[in-house]
């Protein structure tokens, strides 16, 4: 989906209106966090400089805390002195293998590592959540837990925190998390109730034929023939083994083989990716994967290896959880184009396993701004987002919060 800001939406013309001034009046602090957590980009597992930082602030908060699980994730509990539900927000905190191309103040000074993906402002939102709700506690309608995770961009910091009891202690009843998203303009958000994220797959495979001279064909094996054959096949699944109103893809990503110009390659390298929404595609495609490369090597005498890892499944949204958030959007976006629907994307996420246990949602916050030259797209080395959004993601956590407490 395109949309085009002109000047009666424009993202320059946000006023914030509804936000309360308590949270407007903590958007210098969110840039600020942002900005140095954007500085020091960790990668998956590795975010001990921003673990830091976070615990810093939430004991500097006296908001009780527990550091140290998988590895680097933190988790706050606030308790609201009135009864009411076990609320998570969750935010993702670490970057990329990106070498930086910005040239702004806040740039990173970690060669080789970018927050290119806007996790820092995820974390710079949830942190704004927490100091928030610690200061209304007396106002405040059961507990909330802030899961600080690692490891998002792989290899995965959800699973693992949730295998040690993150949702536990007290048992979390529903789960939100959200996503600054340059898909879509500043003033927006993206909310819809079903898969919003498609299923995360991959898979590495080696043909081994039997080389030989390139001018001595029949005595040989080709692998590169096989493959190529293999790569064309797999094309098949999306076109004919799959309902046309499912969506899904199968991509291959690398195709190694061969060392000269005449001699036929013993052996081809593929490695490739699968994605798609509906649950039941999770047989069905490896299936016919296996079966395409297996009946292919035997009809050239050939063999192969292949490795499937299933990584994140669908993120999918409970539609109760859904329609909160998105009413509570409604409230809060100003643009005309306001709330967006129709916002699913092949990418993959692993909020997909808490949504897997708890009812929840996770949803996008446009935060392109084209007027300002924020609107490169997520893991390019120029990636940057309208800091306005911050401000924006507390009001909606705050929000989603207060409403969920007050229909407890």
């Amino acid at each position: 989906m395109t949309f085009t800001i002109n000047s009666s939406n424009s993202p320059n013309s946000l006023t914030l209106d509804n936000i309360r001034p308590q949270i407007k009046a903590l958007q210098p602090e969110l840039v600020a966090w942002r900005r140095r957590i954007h500085q020091r980009p960790e990668l998956g597992f590795q975010e001990e400089l921003t673990a830091d930082f976070i615990a810093q602030k939430l004991q500097a908060w006296s908001i009780p805390h527990q550091t140290g699980i998988a590895k680097t994730g933190i988790v706050a509990i606030i308790k609201g002195a009135k009864p009411g539900k076990v609320m998570a927000i969750r935010a993702d905190i670490d970057a990329l293998p990106i070498q930086e191309a910005n040239e702004v103040p806040y740039r990173s000074q970690h060669d080789g590592k970018m927050h290119a993906c806007g996790h820092d402002g995820h974390t710079a939102i949830a942190l704004g959540t927490a100091y928030y709700l610690a200061q209304h506690q007396e106002e405040l309608h059961g507990t909330v837990k802030i899961i600080f995770q690692p490891a998002e961009e792989g290899p995965g910091g959800a699973k693992p925190m949730i295998e040690e009891g993150v949702l536990e202690n007290p048992d979390v009843e529903q789960i939100i998390g959200l996503h600054v998203w340059n898909n879509l303009p500043l003033g927006t958000v993206g909310v819809r109730s079903g898969a919003l994220m498609a299923a995360s797959e991959r898979f590495t495979l080696k043909i081994i034929g039997r080389g030989g001279h390139g001018a001595m064909p029949d005595q040989t094996i080709d692998s590169i023939i096989v493959a190529s054959q293999i790569v064309n096949a797999l094309q098949t699944i999306v076109a004919r083994n799959i309902n046309p109103l499912d969506a899904a893809v199968v991509t291959i990503g690398e195709f190694h083989a061969g060392t000269g110009f005449n001699v036929i390659a013993d052996s081809a390298f593929l490695s490739g990716t699968v994605r798609y929404f509906e649950p039941n595609l999770e047989s069905i495609i490896p299936q016919r994967i296996e079966s395409i490369i297996a009946g292919i090597c035997e009809s050239h005498g050939a063999s192969y290896d292949l490795d499937y890892q299933k990584l994140y499944p669908a993120t999918i949204n409970d539609p109760r959880i859904a329609e909160l958030v998105r009413s509570v959007a409604m409230e809060v976006v100003e643009t005309p184009m306001g709330v967006v629907p129709e916002c699913r994307t092949m990418g993959g996420e692993d909020m997909s396993f808490f949504l897997q246990k708890v009812p929840g949602c996770y949803f996008f916050l446009g935060s392109a701004n084209p007027e300002k030259g924020l609107a490169y797209p997520h893991h390019h080395p120029r990636f940057d987002f309208d800091e306005t959004v911050l401000a924006m993601g507390v009001e909606i956590f705050v929000r989603c919060i207060e409403a969920s407490g007050n229909n407890k």
